[in-house]
């Protein structure tokens, strides 16, 4: 029978585990800001995120009586732990046996490896999905790859949240770009970045580092896939029209075709006053009229009714954000009064995203069980700290 101290003699091959899994593309997560109040959140129990309206200063007029001003309302987002996971890792004593101790030490690594693996890349694919889909607005083709021969719509995406007033300015501690793995390796290519009389560091061209580029850590996400747009057509600008600012945005007019206006759409509008901005929804259409909800700020310039609504091609994003802009809720899942069946339990912080998994050891008949699990949820609070760079 395994020994109840079983996890403990196996916390360096865990480690390992995690040290190889941890270098996988995961700058999505790395850029986010991880909450801890998840701590004392059950299952589908939203955690709330509280956001201040911009402020309006007033003139100072002397007096001896204190005016009642400055009062502000609010907001919030509640962000839920909306997945709790594991992935089972079993042996049977026989397998034990017939491989060795040594042996089984090595395979419960490459286990344990591939567990931490599958988790991490879901919240990661979590993650990526949750940014993309609540993003302000948008720049770059969706028909060619953004970096093929320079960065330039990194500066434009920079502008969008500039204007939109996003922490981190400069700072690519705070704000994070992360891109697919295929336009890493257009940026690698680029003589601006490889060359070292260009880039003012043998990085790039030595050990394949993309350096900051205008204020952002920039890194790759195995979990960046094309968008698939949706198949809506014919939706225009409800009567009463939509004022600059607002978000709700009523539509009517449209043919579904199966998927309407899916979240994560590039819209552009056409009529009325000239508008060239690329606004991404965040909460779609499946009916051929009522309303959709695209990111902070909203609309840039006035819509009149009729005018036309286009939904932009499939594309691939890359994601500009402030660290502020996602947060990511993590912890253990929970156990009845701090105990089950297992024998034995440890706690593991990943050293790459400081996400914590729980290892738990279960014994059975002539078998045992381990069990690596955690639990998680994501939410964007701040749709206006993300931009997206278009890609093919």
């Amino acid at each position: 029978m395994p020994l109840s101290n079983t996890l403990t003699g196996l916390i360096p091959v865990i480690y390992r585990a995690m040290q190889v899994t941890s270098r996988e593309p995961l700058f999505a997560l790395r850029g986010a800001t991880i909450d801890a109040r998840a701590e004392q959140a059950g299952l589908d129990q939203p955690v709330r995120a509280y956001i201040a309206p911009a402020a309006t200063t007033e003139t100072i007029t002397p007096s001896m009586a204190i005016s009642d001003t400055g009062g502000q309302t609010m907001t919030y987002v509640d962000m839920t732990i909306s997945k709790v996971k594991r992935v089972r890792v079993p042996f049977s004593g026989e397998e034990i046996k017939s491989v060795g101790q040594a042996g089984y030490e090595e395979i419960t690594r490459l286990r344990f490896e591939q567990a931490i693996r599958a988790l991490v890349n879901e919240m990661e694919a979590d993650a990526v999905t949750e940014l993309y889909t609540n993003a302000s607005r948008a720049v770059g083709d969706a028909s060619a790859d953004p970096f093929a021969s320079n960065f330039n719509y990194v500066a434009d995406a920079n502008k969008i949240l500039q204007d939109n007033g996003a922490p981190g300015a400069n700072d690519p501690s705070y704000r994070t770009m992360v891109t697919s793995t295929t336009y890493g390796a257009s940026l690698r290519k680029l003589s601006a970045l490889y060359t070292v009389a260009n880039a003012g560091t043998d990085a790039t061209l030595r050990n394949g580092i993309i350096p900051p580029l205008l204020g952002y850590t920039v890194g790759e996400s195995a979990q960046i896939s094309q968008h698939v747009k949706g198949a809506g057509t014919g939706y225009d600008v409800a009567s009463g029209g939509e004022a600059v600012g607002q978000t709700t945005l009523s539509l009517e007019g449209g043919t579904v075709n199966s998927t309407g206006i899916k979240a994560g759409d590039i819209v552009t509008f056409s009529g009325g006053t000239t508008d060239t901005n690329k606004y991404v929804v965040n909460t779609g259409l499946t009916s051929t009229s009522g309303d959709i909800v695209i990111g902070n700020p909203g609309l840039k310039v006035v819509k009149v009714d009729a005018d036309e609504m286009t939904i932009g091609n499939s594309y691939t994003p890359t994601i500009l954000f402030s660290r502020n802009a996602l947060a990511f809720a993590a912890r253990l899942p929970a156990v009845p009064n701090g105990r089950d069946q297992a024998v034995d339990s440890i706690e593991m912080r990943d050293p790459i995203t400081g996400i914590m998994f729980s290892i738990r050891h279960y014994l059975g008949d002539h078998a045992e069980m381990y069990s690596v699990e955690a639990a998680w949820g994501k939410k964007v609070t701040q749709s206006e700290h993300v931009a997206l760079i278009l890609g093919l």
